[in-house]
């Protein structure tokens, strides 16, 4: 299985939190990243995006079919995205476009097995691998160099 973290690109201030949009520079990053990650996405991959305005946003750069889910919102927990992602017993992979710090909170978990405030970039990637019960940072992209 895969599990693909993608952390929202960089928004503007302001409020509500939930209408938040994406800066040109964060569109820029957005269009940077999912430039390298179309290609490389597995067939079948699910993606599953916070409803958020800034991450419909992240997600609408790779121009593919995408399942909006609270399950991964502004609110989630990290045990909410690794049960919305069925880590890791589904088949194939999964795409998740979020927020900090859980995004960050999952890949502790995944590579060290405990919670910890690690940080994911804004609109930052980090791909995730499990096989035979081992699982791997597979690949991380920075919007700046994507």
């Amino acid at each position: 299985m895969d599990m693909i973290l993608w952390r929202h690109a960089d928004a503007e201030d302001g409020s509500p939190d939930s209408a938040r949009k994406l800066t040109e520079r964060g569109l820029e990053q957005a269009s940077r990243v999912a430039a390298w990650l179309k290609p490389r996405l597995p067939e079948g991959c699910e993606i599953l995006v916070s409803p958020a305005t800034r991450a419909q946003q992240t997600a609408l750069a790779l121009d593919m079919p995408f399942v909006t889910s609270p399950a991964v919102g502004t609110d989630a927990r990290a045990g909410d995205i690794i049960a919305a992602a069925q880590w890791p017993a589904r088949s194939g992979a999964v795409l998740i476009v979020g927020h900090q710090p859980t995004l960050g909170r999952v890949a502790a978990v995944l590579l060290s097995g405990a919670e910890a405030d690690w940080d994911i970039g804004k609109g930052a990637l980090w791909w995730f691998r499990h096989i035979d019960g081992e699982t791997t940072l597979f690949a991380v992209i920075d919007p700046v160099i994507a």
